[in-house]
């Protein structure tokens, strides 16, 4: 809701991506909200290697030998198994904490000419986060987690179980743990108290604990701004939480030191926080409805043909206010080929929603992609700035450049991305194959550079598996059986062509193929060019000719029709100049 005083009106809400793409399944179990909320007095010991800044070296020994996660999984014993490393998670909290592309793809430069892996740390030791924000950052980890018996002793909803956002296609939702934007609220709510402890200084816990008002640090509301923002009087500018503090709270602060009540600050949150007017259920209210017709096709007949709905919240937003807010979102692309690479969709958040039987091409670059409940599909993708998430989607190939990508009960799908780092295979996946990305087009590389990703480092063979029952992750190397994922075998890979017209200086797949793929495809070419040259020479009549290549067409025919690219290539004929 919002706030009115003194003809003033103001309006929070939470910001999308640190819980969209930030919170991730989970949470190891030493990472409770007890334990989190004793490192920021733990850093603060530390000097200027811990507070404000909290550096790599000082999280490293929280992380490893106070929570007793490892540095990262890739470096741990041969015959061991644990929870998410602790680089895991701090450079998450960067990929979502609004670093410029070039530092990133400077980074990741870095890494990738590192010669052995004490350069590696070497690197490493040199980077820090803000300590307060990436301390709230830990604590949202807690959203995706649920205590039965908690539960049942308070008679409270530990996990939030209010009215959820709107189903894409308008129907009711049921409740499940799937996060969306009412869970992120109401988890913040019921546990505004526990988040504002977490800012104070250890000293206040206890007046907090017996009931008395306490002065929060200004810096502690500057934390906030990672979670909080809003606007005043119904303005189109975005403001930072700390901002609009600043503007409104005077009442209750010390001027003199830069403070604020605790319970002012408490209670004007509850009363303001509210849903985001830029988030998945306002684009699918208020956006406007996209219409993608096929070329050659008019709008009235993909109307008429009712080819699934496309939302968007682009022309509603003011030119500045792009990156991490722009949307589309994608329901019910079904039997049909997409193909698009324009203003409209370059920098958006996509969010593909019940497409079945669809071929998909978003080739522009792109923020992050939610891949939810498809059957069927192809779907390639433009570089994506932060993460790829496939969610509970069967038989479908998603081929990506990404910093990160994870799925989530998936079956039968084929992935080629690639990522800097580690794919995340969270629980209830089957039968997953993972190949390296094998297709260009000639805007490629341009993208790339524009959302900050270099075709080096290529972690796209080494997933790491996310046991949700209990929190483990278990390297690729000594998990080979568990029967949820497996790296392609060379023998069945093929290159992808994408197959639109476009101007650009891409030419080839940035940083090429793996050497025993590039094996395979070159052997493959080889036995086509072969094949081609024993038919060449074979001295065939024109009728053997003919009677050849009718055979040849006939099968070729029933191949498409048993594969389904009949389809495709439909698709293809309609579309073949992109958009």
């Amino acid at each position: 809701m919002a706030d009115r005083r003194e003809d003033v009106s103001i309006s929070l809400w939470l910001k999308n991506e640190p819980f969209s793409v930030g919170a991730l399944p989970s949470p190891p179990a030493r990472l409770t909200i007890t334990n989190i909320k004793k490192i920021v007095p733990y850093a603060k010991t530390k000097g200027k290697a811990g507070f404000p800044n909290l550096s790599y070296s000082v999280w490293k020994h929280v992380a490893c030998n106070k929570l007793q996660l490892p540095e990262d999984v890739a470096w741990s014993k041969i015959n061991s198994k644990f929870p998410p490393g602790a680089f895991h998670y701090f450079s998450t909290f960067q990929m979502i904490h609004g670093q410029e592309s070039e530092q990133l793809m400077e980074w990741d430069r870095k890494v990738a000419k590192a010669s052995d892996q004490q350069a590696v740390d070497a690197f490493r030791l040199q980077l820090s986060v803000s300590c307060l924000k990436f301390v709230l950052f830990l604590f949202i980890q807690h959203i995706h987690k649920i205590s039965l018996r908690a539960s049942l002793v308070s008679g409270s909803d530990e996990w939030p179980l209010r009215s959820r956002s709107p189903d894409p296609e308008g129907r009711p939702v049921s409740v499940n743990k799937e996060l969306d934007e009412n869970s992120s609220l109401t988890f913040v709510l019921n546990n505004l108290n526990e988040i504002l402890e977490l800012l104070i200084e250890a000293e206040q816990k206890s007046d907090v604990s017996t009931g008395k008002d306490i002065l929060l640090a200004f810096e502690s509301i500057e934390a906030l701004d990672f979670l909080i923002e809003g606007s005043i009087n119904s303005g189109s500018y975005v403001r930072t939480l700390s901002e609009i503090a600043q503007f409104h709270l005077r009442s209750g602060s010390s001027k003199t030191s830069k403070s604020l009540s605790f319970r002012n600050l408490q209670s004007w949150l509850k009363s303001c926080l509210s849903q985001n007017p830029f988030g998945v259920a306002a684009c699918i209210k208020q956006g406007r409805q996209l219409c993608w017709p096929m070329t050659g096709e008019s709008k009235e007949m993909w109307i008429k043909k009712k080819r699934g709905r496309i939302a968007t919240n682009a022309p509603f937003l003011p030119q500045d206010l792009v990156k991490g807010y722009k949307m589309i979102v994608m329901s019910q692309m079904n039997r049909m080929t997409i193909a698009r690479s324009s203003e409209t969709v370059k920098g958006s958040t996509v969010k593909i929603h019940r497409c079945h039987d669809a071929f998909i091409y978003l080739l522009s670059p792109l923020r992050s992609v939610s891949i939810e409940k498809c059957r069927c599909c192809t779907i390639v993708l433009g570089p994506v700035e932060l993460s790829v998430d496939l969610v509970r989607s069967e038989q479908t190939t998603v081929v990506a450049v990404c910093r990160r990508f994870t799925t989530t009960a998936s079956r039968l799908c084929a992935v080629h991305v690639k990522t800097p780092n580690r794919p995340l295979v969270f629980g209830g996946n089957e039968s997953l194959m993972f190949g390296p990305y094998h297709t260009f087009y000639p805007k490629l590389e341009k993208h790339m550079t524009e959302v900050g990703l270099s075709s080096l480092p290529d972690q796209w063979d080494k997933p790491l598996y996310m046991d949700s029952h209990s929190a483990n992750a278990v390297d690729q190397h000594l998990n080979e059986d568990n029967g949820c994922w497996e790296i392609q075998n060379p023998s069945a890979f093929y290159t992808f062509t994408i197959p639109f017209e476009m101007e650009g200086d891409t030419q080839t797949i940035p940083g090429g193929l793996p050497s025993r793929y590039l094996k395979a495809s070159t052997s493959r070419r080889q036995q086509i060019a072969s094949w081609q040259n024993v038919i060449g020479g074979s001295r065939l009549t024109s009728d053997q000719s003919r009677a050849f290549h009718s055979i040849v067409s006939s099968r070729f025919q029933e191949w498409l029709q048993l594969t389904g690219n009949d389809r495709q290539l439909d698709g293809l004929v309609s579309a073949f100049k992109i958009t």
